[in-house]
């Protein structure tokens, strides 16, 4: 039989009242007000690569830091989030290598149903999100479910990705589109 988390991980409805799920949703609350109160910045990192589901060698984020379980967060080398960002991961984050993430950015993997009956039941799914090596998320922009990014993207402030984009280009607006080729 599958579980809640399998079935979340997976992209498929499932019950997020789930027991395991929410224990495994304090215990990232634990971390968050360990993290978001150390002031050691080497101290910081060691809980971060404790904590995520895998990161380089240098990762630095600025708190106020806030996700759902943080171990479906994989973040690669020489990673760099400024204050307040948003990272809600029901499924898998990834994110390249050299990237950097502006203050209040979110990313959102997590879907509820249209079905105004499943939604009320407490169903929802999601969709990950995939970021390339070298890209720059400006302030305030959000990623929604299902969203990838190539390399060498750059997504301008405030924008909203609603859709997936290729290699070497700058994005921009609500919803996103291609404003510059690199």
């Amino acid at each position: 039989m599958i579980s809640e988390k399998e079935k979340m991980l997976s992209g498929q409805l499932y019950k997020a009242s789930d027991p395991e799920l929410y224990q495994m949703r304090q215990k990232s609350r634990q971390n968050m007000v360990t993290f978001n109160k150390e002031l050691e910045r080497q101290q910081a990192c060691l809980l971060l690569k404790d904590w995520f589901g895998a990161t380089g060698e240098h990762i630095t984020i600025n708190p106020q830091f806030t996700c759902d379980y943080g171990s479906h967060i994989y973040v690669g080398e020489n990673f760099y989030a400024n204050a307040n960002c948003t990272f809600l991961d029901v499924c898998e984050i990834r994110i390249g290598n050299n990237a950097l993430i502006g203050p209040n950015v979110q990313m959102l993997t997590p879907l509820h149903p249209l079905n105004a009956k499943e939604r009320i039941s407490g169903l929802e799914y999601g969709a990950p999100i995939m970021i390339g090596d070298n890209v720059w998320i400006g302030g305030g922009a959000t990623v929604l479910p299902g969203v990838t990014l190539g390399d060498n993207v750059v997504v301008g402030a405030g924008s909203v990705v609603t859709k997936s984009f290729g290699n070497n280009v700058a994005i921009a607006g609500n919803p996103a589109k291609i404003i510059k080729y690199l």
